[in-house]
Protein backbone atom coordinates (compact mmCIF):
# COMPACT_ATOMS: atom_id res chain seq x y z
CA UNK A 1 0.00 0.00 0.00
CA UNK A 2 3.03 2.32 0.59
CA UNK A 3 4.45 1.72 -2.68
CA UNK A 4 0.79 2.22 -4.41
CA UNK A 5 0.64 5.79 -2.16
CA UNK A 6 4.67 6.88 -3.32
CA UNK A 7 3.54 5.94 -6.80
CA UNK A 8 0.24 8.34 -6.88
CA UNK A 9 2.34 10.65 -5.07
CA UNK A 10 4.57 10.83 -8.22
CA UNK A 11 1.94 10.75 -10.54
CA UNK A 12 0.47 13.92 -8.91
CA UNK A 13 4.00 16.25 -8.87
CA UNK A 14 4.62 14.76 -12.68
CA UNK A 15 1.00 16.26 -13.89
CA UNK A 16 0.95 19.10 -11.44
CA UNK A 17 4.49 20.33 -12.87
CA UNK A 18 3.11 19.09 -16.43
CA UNK A 19 -0.25 22.13 -16.11
CA UNK A 20 1.85 24.30 -13.88
CA UNK A 21 4.92 24.51 -16.91
CA UNK A 22 2.01 24.52 -19.92
CA UNK A 23 -0.11 27.06 -17.85
CA UNK A 24 3.09 29.19 -17.46
CA UNK A 25 4.22 28.81 -20.94
CA UNK A 26 1.08 29.72 -22.53
CA UNK A 27 0.92 32.83 -20.24
CA UNK A 28 4.13 34.31 -20.46
CA UNK A 29 3.27 33.64 -24.46
CA UNK A 30 0.33 36.01 -24.58
CA UNK A 31 1.58 38.16 -22.12
CA UNK A 32 5.41 39.06 -23.93
CA UNK A 33 3.58 39.23 -27.60
CA UNK A 34 4.90 42.81 -27.86
CA UNK A 35 7.72 42.58 -25.71
CA UNK A 36 10.21 43.81 -28.55
CA UNK A 37 8.59 47.49 -28.02
CA UNK A 38 6.90 47.34 -24.77
CA UNK A 39 9.76 49.16 -23.02
CA UNK A 40 8.43 52.19 -21.10
CA UNK A 41 5.00 50.62 -21.57
CA UNK A 42 2.96 50.27 -17.93
CA UNK A 43 1.37 47.36 -17.17
CA UNK A 44 -1.93 48.37 -18.07
CA UNK A 45 -0.54 49.10 -21.62
CA UNK A 46 1.26 45.51 -22.05
CA UNK A 47 -2.40 44.09 -20.47
CA UNK A 48 -3.93 46.28 -22.81
CA UNK A 49 -2.75 45.56 -25.99
CA UNK A 50 -1.87 42.22 -25.44
CA UNK A 51 -5.18 40.39 -26.83
CA UNK A 52 -5.50 42.36 -30.17
CA UNK A 53 -1.60 41.56 -30.54
CA UNK A 54 -2.10 38.48 -30.09
CA UNK A 55 -4.79 38.34 -32.47
CA UNK A 56 -2.84 39.66 -34.85
CA UNK A 57 0.07 37.33 -34.58
CA UNK A 58 -2.70 34.47 -35.21
CA UNK A 59 -4.27 35.83 -38.32
CA UNK A 60 -0.41 35.97 -39.34
CA UNK A 61 -0.09 32.63 -38.66
CA UNK A 62 -2.77 31.93 -40.79
CA UNK A 63 -1.65 33.95 -43.37
CA UNK A 64 1.79 32.33 -43.35
CA UNK A 65 0.72 28.27 -42.14
CA UNK A 66 -2.59 27.83 -41.64
CA UNK A 67 -2.59 24.08 -41.37
CA UNK A 68 -0.28 24.07 -38.74
CA UNK A 69 -1.64 26.73 -36.68
CA UNK A 70 -5.20 24.81 -36.81
CA UNK A 71 -3.42 21.92 -35.97
CA UNK A 72 -1.82 23.39 -32.61
CA UNK A 73 -4.84 24.67 -32.17
CA UNK A 74 -6.72 22.01 -32.41
CA UNK A 75 -4.17 19.46 -30.33
CA UNK A 76 -4.54 21.68 -27.20
CA UNK A 77 -7.82 21.89 -27.63
CA UNK A 78 -8.08 18.09 -27.41
CA UNK A 79 -5.76 17.96 -24.63
CA UNK A 80 -7.80 20.00 -22.72
CA UNK A 81 -10.77 18.29 -23.14
CA UNK A 82 -9.53 15.10 -22.22
CA UNK A 83 -8.34 16.22 -19.59
CA UNK A 84 -11.92 17.81 -18.37
CA UNK A 85 -13.38 14.99 -18.88
CA UNK A 86 -11.06 12.76 -16.76
CA UNK A 87 -11.93 15.63 -13.84
CA UNK A 88 -15.76 15.44 -14.93
CA UNK A 89 -15.96 11.69 -14.38
CA UNK A 90 -14.39 11.41 -11.22
CA UNK A 91 -10.98 11.96 -11.32
CA UNK A 92 -8.62 14.40 -8.86
CA UNK A 93 -7.44 17.31 -10.98
CA UNK A 94 -3.81 16.28 -10.84
CA UNK A 95 -4.75 12.55 -10.98
CA UNK A 96 -5.54 12.41 -14.59
CA UNK A 97 -4.20 9.74 -16.79
CA UNK A 98 -0.83 11.38 -19.16
CA UNK A 99 -1.18 8.58 -22.06
CA UNK A 100 -5.07 8.62 -22.49
CA UNK A 101 -4.63 12.97 -22.47
CA UNK A 102 -1.54 12.56 -24.65
CA UNK A 103 -3.63 10.29 -27.31
CA UNK A 104 -6.48 12.53 -27.60
CA UNK A 105 -4.17 15.52 -28.27
CA UNK A 106 -2.18 13.94 -30.73
CA UNK A 107 -5.58 12.67 -32.45
CA UNK A 108 -6.97 16.31 -32.19
CA UNK A 109 -3.03 17.53 -34.10
CA UNK A 110 -2.47 15.09 -36.31
CA UNK A 111 -6.14 14.74 -37.27
CA UNK A 112 -8.15 17.28 -36.46
CA UNK A 113 -6.36 20.08 -37.61
CA UNK A 114 -5.33 18.88 -40.99
CA UNK A 115 -8.52 17.74 -41.81
CA UNK A 116 -10.85 20.69 -40.76
CA UNK A 117 -8.86 22.86 -42.68
CA UNK A 118 -9.65 20.95 -46.08
CA UNK A 119 -13.48 20.35 -45.18
CA UNK A 120 -14.09 24.15 -44.38
CA UNK A 121 -12.72 24.78 -48.00
CA UNK A 122 -14.94 21.86 -49.16
CA UNK A 123 -17.37 22.89 -48.18
CA UNK A 124 -17.24 26.26 -49.20
CA UNK A 125 -16.66 24.83 -52.53
CA UNK A 126 -19.68 22.42 -52.35
CA UNK A 127 -21.79 25.69 -51.67
CA UNK A 128 -20.96 28.63 -53.68
CA UNK A 129 -24.08 30.70 -53.32
CA UNK A 130 -24.83 33.35 -51.28
CA UNK A 131 -29.35 32.06 -50.92
CA UNK A 132 -31.10 31.56 -47.40
CA UNK A 133 -30.96 27.99 -47.63
CA UNK A 134 -27.26 27.58 -47.98
CA UNK A 135 -26.43 27.69 -44.28
CA UNK A 136 -28.80 25.19 -43.11
CA UNK A 137 -28.07 23.08 -45.92
CA UNK A 138 -24.32 23.20 -44.59
CA UNK A 139 -25.25 22.32 -41.16
CA UNK A 140 -27.20 19.37 -42.21
CA UNK A 141 -23.86 18.04 -44.45
CA UNK A 142 -21.70 18.98 -41.04
CA UNK A 143 -23.93 16.95 -38.99
CA UNK A 144 -24.32 14.03 -40.93
CA UNK A 145 -21.68 12.78 -43.02
CA UNK A 146 -18.64 14.83 -41.85
CA UNK A 147 -19.88 14.17 -37.93
CA UNK A 148 -19.86 10.55 -38.75
CA UNK A 149 -16.54 10.27 -40.48
CA UNK A 150 -14.81 12.75 -37.84
CA UNK A 151 -16.19 10.89 -34.92
CA UNK A 152 -15.42 7.72 -36.45
CA UNK A 153 -11.59 8.39 -37.21
CA UNK A 154 -11.11 9.53 -33.84
CA UNK A 155 -12.82 6.36 -32.09
CA UNK A 156 -10.69 4.42 -34.53
CA UNK A 157 -7.26 6.20 -34.26
CA UNK A 158 -7.60 6.08 -30.27
CA UNK A 159 -8.60 2.47 -30.28
CA UNK A 160 -5.28 1.65 -32.32
CA UNK A 161 -3.31 4.48 -30.08
CA UNK A 162 -4.26 2.03 -26.93
CA UNK A 163 -3.36 -1.31 -28.41
CA UNK A 164 -6.62 -2.67 -29.18
CA UNK A 165 -7.63 -5.19 -31.51
CA UNK A 166 -9.45 -4.31 -34.84
CA UNK A 167 -12.29 -6.51 -33.90
CA UNK A 168 -12.85 -4.55 -30.17
CA UNK A 169 -11.93 -1.20 -32.00
CA UNK A 170 -14.72 -1.98 -34.70
CA UNK A 171 -17.37 -3.39 -32.35
CA UNK A 172 -17.33 -0.51 -30.16
CA UNK A 173 -17.38 1.75 -32.75
CA UNK A 174 -20.34 0.30 -34.40
CA UNK A 175 -21.88 0.29 -30.51
CA UNK A 176 -21.64 3.74 -30.15
CA UNK A 177 -21.94 5.06 -33.86
CA UNK A 178 -25.51 6.28 -32.87
CA UNK A 179 -25.72 7.51 -29.64
CA UNK A 180 -22.17 9.65 -30.28
CA UNK A 181 -23.78 10.81 -33.68
CA UNK A 182 -27.05 11.53 -32.33
CA UNK A 183 -25.45 13.04 -28.79
CA UNK A 184 -23.60 16.06 -31.15
CA UNK A 185 -27.40 17.10 -32.75
CA UNK A 186 -28.29 18.35 -28.92
CA UNK A 187 -25.09 21.18 -29.49
CA UNK A 188 -23.76 21.39 -33.03
CA UNK A 189 -26.72 22.54 -34.92
CA UNK A 190 -27.09 25.44 -33.07
CA UNK A 191 -23.31 26.18 -32.93
CA UNK A 192 -22.90 25.56 -36.75
CA UNK A 193 -25.49 28.67 -37.30
CA UNK A 194 -22.71 30.59 -36.07
CA UNK A 195 -20.11 28.93 -37.88
CA UNK A 196 -22.11 29.06 -41.29
CA UNK A 197 -23.96 31.89 -40.92
CA UNK A 198 -21.41 34.75 -39.37
CA UNK A 199 -17.50 33.45 -38.96
CA UNK A 200 -15.49 33.54 -41.79
CA UNK A 201 -14.22 30.47 -43.66
CA UNK A 202 -10.42 31.09 -42.28
CA UNK A 203 -11.51 31.75 -38.44
CA UNK A 204 -14.14 28.65 -38.45
CA UNK A 205 -11.73 26.29 -36.67
CA UNK A 206 -10.89 28.61 -33.80
CA UNK A 207 -14.84 29.21 -33.03
CA UNK A 208 -15.59 25.10 -33.50
CA UNK A 209 -12.54 24.63 -31.14
CA UNK A 210 -14.10 26.80 -28.67
CA UNK A 211 -17.20 24.82 -28.32
CA UNK A 212 -15.02 21.72 -29.12
CA UNK A 213 -14.12 21.76 -25.37
CA UNK A 214 -18.15 20.35 -24.46
CA UNK A 215 -17.76 17.92 -27.55
CA UNK A 216 -14.24 16.36 -27.11
CA UNK A 217 -15.42 15.58 -23.23
CA UNK A 218 -18.28 13.70 -24.58
CA UNK A 219 -16.38 12.37 -27.56
CA UNK A 220 -13.31 10.64 -25.42
CA UNK A 221 -16.21 9.47 -22.87
CA UNK A 222 -18.02 7.42 -25.41
CA UNK A 223 -14.31 6.30 -26.69
CA UNK A 224 -12.49 5.42 -23.52
CA UNK A 225 -15.21 4.06 -21.07
CA UNK A 226 -15.28 1.09 -22.52
CA UNK A 227 -11.68 0.04 -22.58
CA UNK A 228 -11.13 1.04 -19.47
CA UNK A 229 -14.27 -0.76 -18.05
CA UNK A 230 -13.13 -3.94 -19.98
CA UNK A 231 -9.04 -3.28 -18.41
CA UNK A 232 -11.09 -2.85 -15.05
CA UNK A 233 -12.92 -6.46 -15.06
CA UNK A 234 -9.58 -7.94 -16.41
CA UNK A 235 -7.43 -7.21 -13.24
CA UNK A 236 -9.79 -9.01 -11.04
CA UNK A 237 -9.86 -12.32 -13.28
CA UNK A 238 -5.82 -12.14 -13.62
CA UNK A 239 -5.28 -11.69 -9.77
CA UNK A 240 -7.72 -14.74 -9.62
CA UNK A 241 -5.97 -16.81 -12.40
CA UNK A 242 -2.35 -15.88 -10.52
CA UNK A 243 -3.82 -16.82 -7.20
CA UNK A 244 -5.01 -20.39 -8.35
CA UNK A 245 -1.70 -20.17 -9.67
CA UNK A 246 0.17 -20.96 -6.92
CA UNK A 247 0.36 -24.63 -5.43
CA UNK A 248 -1.84 -25.32 -2.54
CA UNK A 249 1.57 -26.05 -0.67
CA UNK A 250 2.32 -22.33 -0.51
CA UNK A 251 -0.97 -21.26 0.65
CA UNK A 252 -0.79 -23.42 4.20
Amino acid sequence: MEVEEQDKMVDRAINASIVLAAGTFAITKLLTIDMDYWHGWTIYEIVRYAPQHNWTAYEEALKTNPVLAKMMISGVVYSIGDWIAQCYAGKPLFEFDRARMFRSGLTGFALHGSLSHYYYEFCEFLFPFQDWWVVPAKVAFDQTLWTATWNSIYYVVLGFLRFESPANVFIELKATFWPMLTAGWKLWPFAHLITYGVIPVEQRLLWVDCVELIWVMILSTYSNEKSEARHSEAKPELSEESQSAIPKEMTK
